[in-house]
């Protein structure tokens, strides 16, 4: 029943959302190129979609798009639903305008300038970042930064002997490898960086193996090669 219901559901997600919109003064069909169900909630991932998250990528291409990065950011679509789609199971507010510029003003400051990236949204059909559907894209990226810093940071622990053991067995040997010549930071020096280290790496561990049991569970179909 569970695929007889996705392929009823696919089919309609097709005529639904095979829509018309402006990119670049270029007429493109939009339509929906991958679909995630979980069984009771859906996630759909649009070709503009995908031309909005590489816009969103510094460095990437965007016209002529190439296969490969439209494929790597429709993979990182895919990983952003899973996240959605646990995240709709949690009562969650509404961002803040304070929240939602603050969100804007980190993506812009990952390119050389505001003006670049303002360039980038509108290759992809925005008209500025004050336009409505960017500001929506901004908040649903806020929504699925609470939800890992809730789901994924909030539990982590990193004791003392595991700093102690990361400062001898790669911190030391890393900085004479690459400093010979100059005096070591004592471990309290550099306590506080080791402790952020090893908490990044065990939320990006915490994050892989979610993904790959999300994966699991959760119905997903490739309806469109890009």
């Amino acid at each position: 029943m569970k695929r007889a219901f996705l392929k009823h559901w696919f089919a309609a997600a097709i005529l639904i959302f095979a829509s018309l919109s402006t990119t670049n003064a270029q007429d493109v069909v939009d339509k929906t190129v991958a679909v995630l169900s979980d069984g009771t909630r859906n996630e759909l991932i649009t070709y503009s979609d995908i031309l909005w998250q590489m816009a969103l990528q510094p460095g990437t291409q965007l016209q002529p798009a190439r296969s490969d990065d439209l494929n790597q950011a429709m993979q990182t679509l895919i990983n952003q639903r899973l996240f959605a789609l646990e995240a709709q199971r949690l009562p969650r507010n509404a961002p803040s305008e304070k929240e939602l510029a603050d969100k804007i003003n980190e993506t812009v400051s990952y390119f050389s300038s505001p003006g670049v990236f303002e360039d980038r949204l509108k290759q992809v059909g925005f008209t500025s970042i004050k336009d409505e559907n960017f500001q929506r894209l901004m908040a649903q990226r806020l929504d699925i930064d609470k939800y890992v810093a809730f789901r994924f940071e909030s539990f982590v622990v990193v004791t003392l002997d595991e700093e102690r053991r990361y400062y001898r067995d790669v911190f030391a040997p890393d900085f004479r490898r690459r400093s010979p010549g100059l005096l070591l930071p004592t471990f309290e020096e550099r306590k506080r960086e080791i402790r952020e280290t090893l908490v990044r790496q065990k939320v990006a561990a915490s994050i892989e193996r979610f993904l790959d049991e999300a994966k699991q569970r959760v119905e997903i179909a490739i309806l469109i090669e890009v």
